[in-house]
């Protein structure tokens, strides 16, 4: 087993379970006692939402290694290494660390079953704890309530936003969902709202817990200048500050998180992590002559943002698309097909992706295509011509696709 590569492991994982998704703590949980992981020293922040857990994790991180402390940081999906979900300091964790986390998990699980979640969750748990860390960030992988990161006690929830998705395992109503999500709650730690218009829900759950709650535009909120945007709430204000690359949303989120925290918030620290966040895949420019913008928008909610984004580019904008076949593509589509003068689609070849010709159902004038490289360079040389941006999006897969054309 130990002489296994990072990359067996992977393959090894995969194989363990039937279902891609199984929520349940019990499987997970039983693992956990056996690796005789007790409760962390360091300060555990759980972060569930509908979009915006990637943006908000990577700034708290962000901000809390610049301020001097060490952070582990999981996350999920990855792109091209499986690394990038377990983050020490802003860096990728190793392959022999990893390894050993998958060869300790495998000796104790038994014949416990785990999901690959469930597996990678664990090794991320196991790799923190070896680790002299003074806080672990956690992102939610699907849900919350029933969530294999849900395993831990956390010191302070976040939920960053609430819209229909994954509707197959947590329901059809936004109440259901929001309720899912606030599940990551604990008695006597904060439960901070970033959701707009949050269901009734998230407050019940946070009584029902007993964990105070903190929601954005009740108790702290922002503004937005021509340039600059300013803060306020919580007893604190923060004027002037840069307007961040990640949503402003998120940002607005992340701050309150932070002053729940026993350190020291300034309007230095919040300048420079707004003027130097990014994040892989968050309309995240890649390419100049033409310029490329690679986003992971897959959602309704996640489609009016970057309606929002492609406004204020000011330019023509062609679309390189593809889709899992069970996100909402009509809401997707309505939302953003009139932000593109074209439209360059794509089949997604895993086992939950769409085929483009789904997808031009809903453009009877796109352009469709099996696979991402003549996608991206048709697209690229119509761009060239019409003096436009181009944008890659729809899915992690889509950009996954176009990041290892340029790996």
């Amino acid at each position: 087993m130990s002489a296994r590569s990072l990359s067996d492991w992977l393959s090894y994982i995969e194989s363990q379970h039937p279902s891609e998704i199984e929520l349940g703590l019990e499987r997970g949980l039983s693992v956990l006692e056996k690796l005789n992981l007790g409760r962390p020293k360091a300060k555990v922040i759980t972060v569930a939402g509908t979009n915006g857990k990637g943006s908000t994790c990577t700034m708290l991180s962000q901000y809390l290694t610049a301020s001097g402390y060490r952070v582990g940081t999981y996350t999920s999906p990855h792109f091209l290494r499986f690394n990038e979900r377990v983050a020490i300091d802003g860096l990728e964790c190793s392959d022999e660390l990893l390894v050993e986390a998958f060869t300790v998990i495998e000796q104790v699980r038994g014949d416990t079953p785990l999901t690959y979640f469930e597996f990678s969750t664990l090794a991320a748990l196991w790799v923190f704890d070896r680790l002299e860390l003074d806080y672990w960030v956690l992102e939610v992988g699907l849900g919350g309530r029933l969530d294999s990161v849900n395993m831990v006690d956390t010191d302070l929830a976040v939920v960053t936003s609430i819209a229909l998705d994954h509707i197959d395992w947590l329901g059809d109503s936004i109440d259901g969902i929001g309720r899912e999500k606030a599940g990551i709650a604990r008695p006597g730690k904060p439960l901070i709202s970033g959701v707009v218009n949050p269901p009734q829900s998230i407050a019940d759950v946070a009584q029902e817990v007993g964990s105070p709650l903190l929601q954005k535009h009740k108790d702290f909120t922002f503004s937005v200048a021509q340039d600059s945007w300013s803060w306020q709430g919580l007893g604190q204000q923060f004027d002037g500050l840069p307007i961040p690359k990640l949503p402003l949303e998120n940002a607005a989120t992340v701050i309150a998180t932070l002053l729940q925290l026993d350190i020291a918030v300034t309007s230095e620290r919040l300048t420079d992590l707004f003027r130097e966040a990014t994040l892989v895949g968050r309309f995240q420019q890649v390419a100049t002559s033409p310029d490329v913008f690679i986003d992971v928008a897959h959602n309704p909610e996640a489609a009016i943002q970057l309606k929002q984004q492609l406004d204020r580019l000011g330019q023509p904008v062609i679309a390189v698309c593809g889709m899992l076949k069970d996100k909402d593509i009509s809401a997707v589509m309505k939302t953003l097909k009139d932000s593109f003068q074209a439209w360059y689609l794509l089949d997604l070849d895993v086992p939950r992706g769409a085929k483009a010709s789904e997808l031009a159902g809903y453009l009877p004038e796109a352009h469709q295509y099996q696979d991402m490289r003549q996608a991206l360079a048709d697209a690229c040389a119509e761009a060239t011509k019409q003096n436009a941006t181009v944008v890659v999006f729809g899915s992690f897969v889509t950009v996954s696709a176009y990041l290892s054309l340029q790996a």
